[in-house]
């Protein structure tokens, strides 16, 4: 099956090509003395504490999440093919997609059986599948 597009108009595709690009400048984030305790792990953790140098922003400190790293608002939260995800876990709700604007994308708890009769369904109705099963 070949891959579908989103229709975009040429801004919706110049704010997607823009954080197409930022997502590959943007830094990892991670939670403060990450490295030094590996029960801490890597996610993100705003610093609170009265004396860290990381809240106060001293010296050379990894990155800190600020909004100045978001993506346009218009494309906030698309696909990176330009299609707005949707959640399926029936038939029923393959029929409320717009296949211009919107992709499907299986629920991860579907057995295989299920899930190629809505690859089917998917495909003569010209549904993009974001992660189809071949």
């Amino acid at each position: 099956m070949t891959s579908l597009k989103a229709e975009l108009d040429h801004e919706g595709k110049r704010l997607l090509g823009m954080r197409n690009r930022m997502n590959r400048k943007r830094p990892e984030f991670h939670r403060q003395e990450w490295f030094r305790y590996k029960r801490l792990g890597t996610s993100w953790r705003k610093p609170r504490g009265k004396h860290s140098k990381l809240r106060e922003k001293k010296g050379y400190r990894h990155a800190f999440v600020e909004s100045g790293y978001r993506g346009p608002v218009r494309v906030r939260g698309l696909h990176p093919s330009g299609f707005q995800e949707v959640y399926v876990s029936n038939i029923a709700d393959l029929e409320r997609i717009d296949p211009k604007t919107q992709a499907a994308r299986i629920s991860s708890t579907i057995g295989m059986k299920k899930r190629r009769i809505i690859q089917e369904k998917a495909k003569t109705s010209g549904i993009r599948l974001l992660n189809e099963v071949k």
